[in-house]
């Protein structure tokens, strides 16, 4: 069976898994393409990167263990990737809680993780509105019905979850997030996250939602979802 790529780690960071203090893992390839997207150079496979051997990383893990406190696998998009389970199997077995970051377009392999013990907390992109899903994902037809299956799935089964969507200025209105609270109504956690622009995104111009849209955005969805935050304000 082929091995995981891994493209590239962080070693401790401090925002990926909550309060936790995490190894965040980087795996190439997307099946969207958001304009805002930060991690643009992951969106196809590098060949000229080889990866980073699982033997380094594992060994990483076991000589932090009682400093680090879990591990983070993000993108890209993690799911798309059959030898995943096959490395947070080598991960699990260290001992490390592992948050699976997505943006839900696999509802069978989010369900395959956990029903396996292999992932302890989701977090799950929500891109905008399911009318302007198109737009703010970056490719013509959004697979809505898997986005929709996953955060069904995330709400009903258990695991610790969040929904959480970056604000974009030009893309996210009033409108948009009263849907979206009706969409997620009765779903536990939900972040409304800082858009910070950077040479590296798709697409270049768009502006970050000021903190007064951000907090009136999040006064809406609080009348549908349990704790609304905002994350980098």
């Amino acid at each position: 069976m082929d091995e995981l790529k891994i493209a590239g780690i962080e070693k401790f960071s401090m925002v990926d898994y909550g309060e936790k203090i995490a190894l965040t893992v980087f795996l190439e390839a997307c099946n969207m393409r958001c304009p805002f997207c930060h991690n643009a150079a992951l969106l196809f496979p590098d060949s000229n990167n080889p990866g980073i051997p699982h033997s380094e990383i594992l060994g990483y893990l076991t000589k932090r263990k009682g400093i680090l406190d879990g591990v983070c696998v993000t993108g890209g998009e993690p799911t798309l990737h059959k030898e995943l389970p096959a490395f947070l199997e080598k991960v699990k077995a260290l001992g490390y809680p592992v948050k699976l970051d997505t943006n839900g377009t696999n509802p069978g392999a989010v369900k395959n993780l956990y029903q396996r013990g292999l992932i302890d907390y989701v977090a799950m992109d929500i891109k905008n509105s399911p009318a302007k899903y198109a737009l703010t994902a970056g490719i013509p037809a959004p697979d809505l019905v898997a986005v929709k299956e996953t955060a069904s799935f995330l709400m009903s089964s258990g695991i610790g979850y969040e929904f959480r969507t970056t604000l974009i200025n030009e893309f996210h209105e009033e409108s948009d997030m009263l849907e979206i609270g009706k969409w997620l109504e009765g779903a536990k956690l939900y972040y409304l996250q800082k858009f910070v622009p950077s040479g590296n995104c798709l697409t270049q111009g768009l502006t970050e939602a000021p903190i007064e849209k951000a907090l009136h955005f999040k006064r809406l969805l609080s009348g549908y979802i349990d704790t609304v935050n905002l994350r980098g304000y």
